[in-house]
């Protein structure tokens, strides 16, 4: 598996960002998707990554958006359905937490569902050592929502 830096506006790139998107309408209200589209991950102040297997087909994807030198928001990480349970979303986690250590972030912080769902990604976040917190960087308390944040 190989983690490059990568643009959000690939063709590849662009079905599993549509498919995130969908799923996240699917399973929250409008107001609680908080996820960012292709442009927007490709703007400034944001970092984005995909893992790809040997012969190049997309595994997943995740972003590093810069919240200000201290504090980073992990955003969009996503994994190919055809590639889950095979240790893509722990391998992408594991790099943009490296990243955001090599950047000079302090505290990674992350938005996720409540909804049983997200009970994977909430389970990562919660053995990587993220910890449940208020809303940060324009975030709102919403029943819906789960902050956790990592000091790095």
């Amino acid at each position: 598996m190989q983690i490059a830096a990568d643009d959000p506006r690939r063709p590849d790139v662009l079905a599993l960002l549509e498919e995130h998107l969908a799923d996240m309408y699917a399973t929250s209200p409008a107001e609680s998707v908080h996820a960012l589209d292709p442009d927007a991950l490709a703007g400034p102040g944001l970092s984005f990554w995909t893992a790809r297997d040997g012969d190049g087909a997309l595994l997943g994807c995740a972003a590093l958006k810069r919240l200000s030198d201290e504090h980073a928001e992990l955003k969009s990480m996503r994994t190919a359905a055809t590639a889950r349970r095979r240790g893509v979303a722990g391998r992408l986690l594991d790099h943009v937490l490296g990243e955001a250590r090599e950047r000079g972030h302090t505290r990674l912080s992350l938005e996720t569902g409540t909804e049983d769902y997200f009970a994977p990604a909430r389970a990562l976040y919660l053995a990587r050592g993220f910890r449940e917190c208020g809303p940060f960087e324009g975030y709102a308390l919403d029943p819906n929502s789960v902050f956790l944040t990592l000091a790095l």
